[in-house]
């Protein structure tokens, strides 16, 4: 993760929770510069994702914060295991809890749901992608939780590549006059991909040359005729509703890519807490 962004975003996150101040921690802890100790554990199986961004909660309040790592990024943690460990001032400790705690189990909870996911297709070719179905503000943090479940990020903004759905085909006049603009304005190097629907569509698509094509919402019979139409010239990508339960026979069907807002908009957080162990 870029830290200047990182940082940027936690900021944000403890002007939020913090406002005035923590009233509760400051009525017991009227000594600023007490020490403690405390751990952050799991209460479910899961994949750990947000460790920098938790240290850097605790670091802005404390610069002298030890936060120790336990179980890394990427690596699967089981119910009742230590995440982390952290010691310094009280005082920061309590009150960075809170926005500490949601980072890491939002993200932890993204990066299971993707590890999840992955696991499904792991003997498939298909790779697990995301979207831009993020949380506005945390979108590197969510894409970055996708990357530590094995899974794969599509464009981080609108900038990144050209799509071409739906409404954009509607409004240019067809997937032949919507290429044929983006090829215009994009250059070269800017790979152009076209939403398609059927099979009619995929016939237009590879016809004027477009670099990749989404398959929105084909049943798998049809994305199956569209691979064998494509015959690996460009990736195809399948989405729409993905979920578990559906996966598996998408990539059956011989897809390249599959998308899956479900991991960053629907994914549960994975059930952290943090305990104080005593004074240092």
């Amino acid at each position: 993760m870029n830290p200047v962004s990182l940082r940027r975003i936690v900021d944000r996150a403890l002007e939020e929770d913090l406002a005035w101040g923590d009233i509760s921690t400051e009525s017991v802890l009227p000594d600023p510069l007490s020490m403690s100790q405390a751990s952050i554990s799991a209460k479910e199986d899961g994949v750990i994702a947000g460790n920098d961004a938790a240290r850097a909660v605790f670091s802005i309040l404390d610069p002298q914060m030890d936060y120790r790592v336990l179980v890394p990024d990427g690596s699967a943690c089981r119910k009742n295991d230590r995440v982390a460990e952290v010691r310094g001032r009280a005082r920061a400790m309590l009150s960075g809890e809170r926005v500490a705690l949601n980072f890491l189990a939002h993200m932890s909870g993204i990066a299971t749901a993707t590890r999840a996911m992955v696991d499904l297709v792991s003997d498939l070719p298909a790779k697990i992608i995301d979207t831009r179905k993020t949380t506005p503000g945390l979108r590197a943090l969510e894409k970055y939780a996708v990357r530590m479940g094995g899974g794969f990020n599509h464009r981080f903004d609108l900038s990144a590549a050209v799509l071409l759905k739906e409404n954009h085909i509607q409004l240019a006049g067809g997937i032949t006059h919507a290429v044929e603009a983006a090829r215009s304005r994009g250059g070269h190097t800017v790979l152009v991909q076209v939403e398609v629907v059927d099979i009619a569509g995929v016939e237009e698509g590879l016809g004027v040359g477009a670099d990749a094509l989404l398959l929105d919402n084909m049943d798998t019979a049809t994305m199956a005729d569209a691979v064998k139409l494509a015959a690996g010239r460009i990736p195809l990508e399948a989405s729409g509703g993905v979920r578990p339960e559906t996966v598996r026979a998408i990539a059956e069907a011989g897809v390249d890519l599959i998308s899956v807002g479900y991991l960053t908009h629907s994914a549960p957080a994975l059930d952290l807490s943090m305990l104080i162990e005593g004074e240092r």
